[in-house]
């Protein structure tokens, strides 16, 4: 039907109104949380409920993968553009409520254009059509090329490199995974499978977590993998995924979960998770990794006969540890990242005290020698320094492990054994599933001691010298010019 003058009036009008809105608002830029350590990671404005990510595995570990993110959110603010987290990859189209939307990459901000401006509280649905790039520098983290395939290494902000979201751990959400690969390939995600389906020279493999989960703690291994399957306390189904040329001389390493879960929980409640394992990837990271579920570790590791048996034990406990610490009670902000580290080097030295001889006190003796030339070099424990510029990775250091289990060993000598048991226990029962502060922390340790202990956390957490340990007036902190 051609146009009326009054109709072509109104288009005429609505057109320039469009156009003046599009003018009138600012430019992309990429925003933040404004988290102290990282001040662009995540995002305001939503909180995420769900993510369901389809990755296409085409055969090599240095190709694109083909992906589609489908965000469920709910908007907190009124928003007109919607910042995701993004980058090393090429992003093809968006959809927010189901309509095309108009985007625009910034920094590590893939910034989309709502369609019109979403009032607080209303449903939000994103769909971004994009490739997942692991060609690149391995040590900024993401994907990690393995031997056979890939697997993931997202802490502490690099689940972006792998998928858009909001990559913060203030926004904990559930995940499915939807892998397709090639049919002679083993892939498995975070939680439980939920369908494998088989096409032609393909399979596609879906996995779907029972919790909601930090980005950092995705996980996606693709590989020449064998599952190997074995029950954990109260019939937790406990699943290990080891490459399958090296099954049989894992087969001693991987039998040690089930009791290893066991001791945790005697030390704190049940297992917070669906399920547990551990994977062993033929690949070269540096370090291991708590991935919610499924904690990942260097093949090295095991097989490296230099690490006596006590140690590797400890280790495997350190990522086991996590899964309460960390995992199911993350950090609010990177600055909490203490409580994870601290808490699992914590479980990890009392391990490897009542299983090999290896006296706790001795090691938070030594950790206490060292602490002020930690603090010196890397900040206190609750308020560490940034990292260092293009190695993010160095903000993971002695004084957020070491450093930080002395915190926990001066609490239990501050305030008793039994308080501190009950401590712990509350705190991964309150905060179960949830994120949490250092302040939650210490005001739930003064309620459950009775008494007022900011003065006591304020010094251990906040200070530049370490404070005098209780019952141990003797002990002495080198200073970082002796050590």
């Amino acid at each position: 039907m051609p146009l009326t003058s009054r109709r072509l009036r109104a288009a005429l009008l609505a057109t320039a109104s469009a156009t003046l809105v599009a003018a009138t608002l600012p430019a992309p830029v990429p925003l933040g949380i404004g988290d102290r350590l990282f001040p662009e990671l995540g995002n305001p404005g939503y909180d995420v409920l769900s993510y369901d990510i389809a990755l296409t595995y085409h055969g090599s570990n240095t190709e694109p993968l083909d992906a589609v993110t489908e965000i469920a959110a709910r908007t907190t603010a009124p928003l007109e553009r919607i910042n995701l987290d993004f980058t090393h990859g090429a992003v093809s189209e968006v959809e927010v409520n189901g309509l095309k939307s108009d985007f625009a990459t910034k920094g590590e901000d893939l910034v989309v254009r709502a369609p019109g401006r979403l009032p607080a509280g209303v449903p939000l649905s994103i769909t971004v059509r994009h490739t997942s790039d692991p060609d690149g520098d391995q040590n900024n983290g993401g994907w990690v090329r393995t031997s056979d395939g890939l697997v993931m290494a997202n802490q502490a902000d690099a689940a972006h490199r792998v998928f858009p979201g909001n990559d913060h751990p203030a926004d904990k959400a559930y995940f499915t995974f939807r892998v397709t690969a090639p049919e002679e390939l083993t892939v498995v995600a975070n939680g439980l499978p939920a369908g494998r389906t088989r096409h032609g020279a393909t399979t596609t493999w879906t996995y779907r977590t029972e919790h909601p989960m930090a980005t950092e703690l995705a996980q996606v291994s693709i590989g020449g993998s064998t599952v190997v399957r074995r029950t954990g306390p109260r019939g937790l189904p406990v699943r290990d995924v080891v490459p399958t040329a090296d099954r049989e001389k894992l087969k001693p390493w991987l039998k040690k979960t089930p009791d290893q879960l066991a001791w945790m929980e005697q030390q704190v409640g049940d297992y917070p998770f669906e399920t547990y394992g551990v994977l062993i990837a033929d690949a070269s990271t540096g370090f291991e990794l708590e991935t919610q579920t499924l904690s990942l570790f260097e093949r090295s590791l095991f097989t490296e006969p230099a690490y006596p048996e006590w140690y590797v034990d400890s280790v495997m406990v350190h990522e086991l540890a996590h899964q309460w610490f960390g995992d199911s009670v993350s950090p609010r902000s990177w600055s909490d990242l203490w409580l994870n580290e601290g808490h699992a080097s914590w479980y990890e030295a009392r391990y490897a005290e009542e299983h090999a001889e290896q006296p706790l006190e001795r090691r938070m003796r030594e950790a206490y020698t060292r602490s002020d030339a930690w603090r010196a070099a890397g900040g206190p424990p609750a308020h560490p320094d940034a990292p260092v510029p293009g190695q993010k990775i160095s903000l993971f250091r002695p004084v957020v492990y070491d450093g930080s289990a002395l915190v926990l060993y001066a609490l239990r000598q501050e305030i008793g054994e039994a308080a501190f048991g009950r401590l712990e226990r509350t705190w991964v029962h309150r905060y179960r599933d949830r994120s949490a502060t250092t302040a939650d922390f210490t005001r739930l340790a003064s309620r459950i001691a009775g008494r007022d202990l900011s003065g006591f956390f304020e010094a251990w957490l906040y200070a530049e010298k370490t404070p005098p340990m209780p019952g141990h007036p003797d002990w002495r902190s080198r200073k970082p010019a002796d050590q």
